[in-house]
């Protein structure tokens, strides 16, 4: 090494390690140099590395778990680059209609006290998009900080032109199938936003409540809801309870309830629980799932009791025109007074479905909504999915058996197969119409009495399209290809598609996982990805969920401030297999910034050591030395191995244990003898060792702690060599 050239290595790395002198500018470096494009990966085996980040919902800044989402995949794209790959990573954001349009009217509510009725749908919608891009913006910029190795320019957004094109060809193509059609089913009702609601959208809540045990004729039934009884006339029990032999399906009882005698029948069905309570129950089909299903079995009548804002029918009689909440203690009253009170448990826990979106009490409705039907029969116009055939008659929830049984799919941990079939099998119906503005609007018009399905509206006069948006999750379920240019069949879905790898949270296993599965092997007659990694949720030190409400939040770019990307990207990893939760608290990050500086110094001491040695020859080594690199390539296979069987917390944790406790503590420290030794043998051997090791780790760490191991690098006095990020994983 020059002598000047080492004066300028020695008193870069004399100061400590600071990530917010390196970080930005080598990310931009990175960009410039188009290195975040599959076209400039080193592209030696000619394979393809493909897979599309999660698309970040539009609803404010990014959270721990999306920062760990993101340095899990970053892991991924930046090892698999380096081991030759052409890699595509397609980064997205969400427009999340209900969660946006939610954030929205809720602060034009506190800051101006207007509703959305009074904004009007083009206002407000002007307002969302507003809204929506400050959102964005934010959110790239966090992207970006946690060091995304991410391909900017083929971004993507979930309410963009290319997408709404391939959603409504999707939407076309299902409704000439028959796949989605409009009918009358329960549905999740939220009467304070008053739309439906996914139930991927709805946060159970804890509630302690009364439980009411009422006498409904010679039968105690228990409820928490005494306002949903006015339409109560069925009488339900298992077909097996001997209790109840003596009563037989379709009996008649006569009977005095909360408004005058009625006449109710008696119906049995498997359904009913014959441990819990007395093994009888009363059903309103009109507001509960279970109570709905039984109806539909035994074609009996359902009654609506509550309408949309949650206020009482006609049917409740003297309550008529009364809120739920209000209702509830005078119903109990007059119960009493007519001596059909039981009991009353005033300690029942249970928990109550709200709009995590809104917090509004769901209510369920019988609505006519528009549904994707998953167990019709369809001919596959083509299919590369195991066990089914191109022209064979198969059902969308086949397809998402199939690809996953016929093992085309791989979920990691493999565990989550289990609770993904039990969803599966026992799917219902996709209610995919919300009563939204912002959104897929659903590309369906009407006049009299038709009804027109296309992806532009009709030429004539006096249609009107259908008011009512698209669940997220319909165009989000197209990621994989409508981020490739689909509907039109281009080289780059040719190429990347299907995705080599899908890393998510298990928490969203079904609502998005299982529906890219049903859009992709229905619309392509493949499926969107081999693998699925899911990652667990970011827990607080005692393994809380972080939330306001507790104070226990971790903001990522407060900590990537304070301590690094490198650190926090590491403290999410180590000790993070997938599928499992994660504890995390700030000193844990901190200790990762100790590892940074741990690397930064080692690699100062090494390189002033530097001096009179030919880095262009290798010298003969002493027997220690060979030791320490066979023990070094031992080491590298074992993390190489791990790395490709996804296993990146393990490869983390050895890299770490290795640089730190054997290379820093251990070798470093037996070498400083040697490095002043009169010997030049014994010096040069030392030299060429501790170089090998410190560049070795360099590259195998990159894809852990990027920005540390890129800075270093660039000091390295290596002839004609490459940006790290571009450098070959080491063998």
């Amino acid at each position: 090494m020059e002598k000047n050239n080492q004066n300028e290595i020695n008193e870069k790395l004399i100061k400590p390690y600071n990530p917010r002198d390196t970080e930005e500018n080598l990310y931009k470096l990175w960009e410039e140099n188009g290195f975040f494009k599959p076209e400039n990966s080193p592209n030696e085996k000619g394979e393809i590395f493909s897979m599309v980040l999660p698309p970040p919902n539009v609803t404010g800044v990014l959270h721990m778990g999306h920062a760990a989402m993101l340095a899990v995949e970053d892991i991924m794209v930046r090892y698999k680059r380096m081991s030759g790959y052409k890699t595509l990573w397609i980064p997205g954001t969400d427009h999340a209609s209900i969660a946006t349009q939610s954030k929205v009217e809720g602060i034009i509510y506190k800051k101006e006290k207007k509703t959305r009725h009074d904004l009007g749908r083009e206002e407000l919608l002007k307002r969302v998009v507003q809204f929506a891009q400050e959102s964005h913006d934010t959110i790239v910029g966090q992207v970006r900080k946690i060091g995304s190795s991410i391909d900017w320019s083929r971004e993507a957004y979930t309410l963009d032109d290319q997408r709404n094109l391939a959603v409504k060809t999707a939407f076309k193509k299902m409704y000439n199938n028959g796949l989605i059609y409009r009918g009358s089913k329960i549905v999740n009702w939220d009467p304070k936003m008053k739309t439906t609601v996914s139930d991927d959208e709805i946060e159970r809540v804890e509630e302690k409540t009364n439980f009411y045990y009422l006498k409904y004729g010679p039968f105690i039934i228990g409820t928490s809801r005494p306002e949903t009884k006015f339409g109560d006339k069925y009488v339900v029990m298992h077909p097996n309870d001997k209790r109840y032999e003596r009563y037989e399906s379709g009996q008649k009882i006569d009977l005095e309830w909360i408004n005058g005698p009625i006449t109710a029948t008696i119906v049995k069905d498997e359904a009913v629980d014959m441990d819990f309570g007395t093994g009888v129950m009363t059903i309103t089909p009109w507001h509960d799932t279970a109570d709905f299903e039984i109806a539909e079995r035994h074609n009996l009548d359902k009654d609506q009791v509550i309408d949309e804002n949650g206020i009482l029918l006609p049917i409740a009689g003297e309550f008529a025109g009364q809120h739920i909440k209000k209702a509830r203690p005078l119903i109990i009253e007059k119960l009493q007074q007519k001596g059909l009170v039981e009991k009353i448990d005033e300690n029942y826990i249970h928990n109550i479905a709200t709009n995590s979106r809104g917090g509004g009490i769901i209510e369920p409705q019988i609505k006519k909504q528009w549904f994707v039907d998953v167990n019709k029969k369809f001919k596959m116009d083509k299919s590369n999915i195991e066990g089914i055939e191109s022209g064979q008659e198969t059902t969308l929830k086949e397809i998402m058996q199939k690809a996953v049984s016929g093992g085309q799919i791989e979920i990691m941990p493999d565990r989550f197969e289990k609770v993904y079939f039990h969803w599966i099998n026992n799917l219902r119906d996709w209610c995919i119409s919300r009563q939204l503005w912002y959104g897929h609007r659903i590309p369906v018009w009407y006049k009299d009495s038709q009804e027109y399905c296309d992806i532009n509206p009709p030429e004539e006069p006096g249609w009107e399209q259908d008011p009512d948006t698209l669940d997220t999750w319909f165009s989000s379920g197209l990621w994989t290809f409508s981020t490739l240019g689909w509907p039109e069949k281009t080289d780059e879905l040719k190429i990347f598609h299907p995705t080599s790898i899908l890393e998510t949270g298990y928490d969203i296993l079904f609502f998005w996982v299982a529906r890219m599965i049903l859009m992709s092997g229905y619309l392509l007659g493949e499926i969107p990805f081999k693998k699925v990694y899911l990652h667990g949720l970011v827990r607080d030190a005692k393994g809380q969920k972080m939330s306001k409400s507790l104070g226990n939040i971790i903001d990522p770019l407060e900590m990537i401030d304070k301590y690094g990307a490198d650190a926090t990207r590491m403290s999410l990893i180590i000790g993070a297999p997938p599928g499992n939760d994660v504890r995390l608290a700030e000193d844990k990050i901190k200790g990762y910034k100790h590892f940074a500086n741990k690397i930064w110094n080692a690699s100062r001491f090494v390189l002033s050591n530097m001096e009179g040695f030919d880095f262009d020859t290798k010298p003969k080594l002493t027997e220690k030395n060979k030791k320490y690199l066979d023990d070094l390539e031992i080491i590298i296979k074992e993390v190489t191995e791990d790395m490709e069987a996804y296993k990146l917390y393990m490869a983390g944790e050895k890299l770490y244990h290795y640089f730190w406790h054997t290379f820093a503590d251990v070798i470093i420290e037996e070498s400083k003898g040697d490095l002043r030794s009169t010997d030049n043998k014994e010096k040069t051997s030392a030299q060429y060792t501790l170089f090998t090791i410190l560049t070795t780790c360099l590259k195998a760490l990159h894809p852990f702690i990027p920005f540390v191991t890129e800075e270093i690098w660039g000091m390295l006095p290596i002839k004609e060599k490459k940006m790290l990020i571009v450098e070959s994983w080491p063998k």
